[in-house]
């Protein structure tokens, strides 16, 4: 077999794999357990004290990350007993990679010039395009507390409040 056919099949071949693989991860992340990727977790600190995360794919947006931060939030403070909770530290990271695709301008595969020492090849020039691709991650440190949010505390939280109203926008993955 040519080469250059060759060389283009096993082009075709990759390109095909890498759509592949990005059109199964093209939705957001759901909002579920991280189990070592995306997803939610938390850790206890201190008896009321917890450390909450939240990390997104490429398709999750820097909001639902945010939105499903705090719903985790809320359900930790009401299963461990407590009604609302008091955000003490809490941070968003983007993290940016590129992507590439070439582009190979429709090469023609057939006869090239002689003078050039190869009489079958690639005929014309591609181009190569790089996309920027962020993920989100948030993370908050909680104190879970039993009784009444304050009302003068603006990092203060009524779990039950904050799971009711974002509740509609959790999508949560298929079982």
């Amino acid at each position: 077999m040519n080469r250059g056919i060759l060389r283009r099949t096993t082009q075709v071949a990759g390109a095909l794999a890498c759509i592949s693989l990005l059109a199964a991860c093209a939705a957001p992340t759901p909002y579920q357990p991280a189990d070592g990727g995306y997803g939610y977790g938390q850790q206890q600190l201190e008896d009321n004290r917890y450390r909450i995360t939240f990390a997104g794919n490429a398709d999750t947006p820097r909001e639902t990350v945010q939105n499903y931060l705090l719903f985790r939030a809320a359900e930790v403070t009401l299963e461990s007993g407590h009604d609302y909770f008091t955000m003490v530290g809490q941070d968003v990271e983007r993290s940016t990679r590129y992507f590439g695709t070439f582009d190979p301008a429709f090469p023609y595969y057939g006869r090239a010039s002689f003078s050039r020492g190869y009489p079958y090849g690639v005929v014309g020039a591609g181009s190569y395009t790089t996309h920027p691709i962020d993920n989100y991650s948030a993370f908050a440190d909680i104190l879970v507390s039993k009784g009444e949010k304050p009302a003068d505390d603006v990092n203060a939280y009524d779990a039950r409040d904050v799971i009711e109203r974002l509740r509609p926008l959790v999508v949560r993955a298929p079982a």
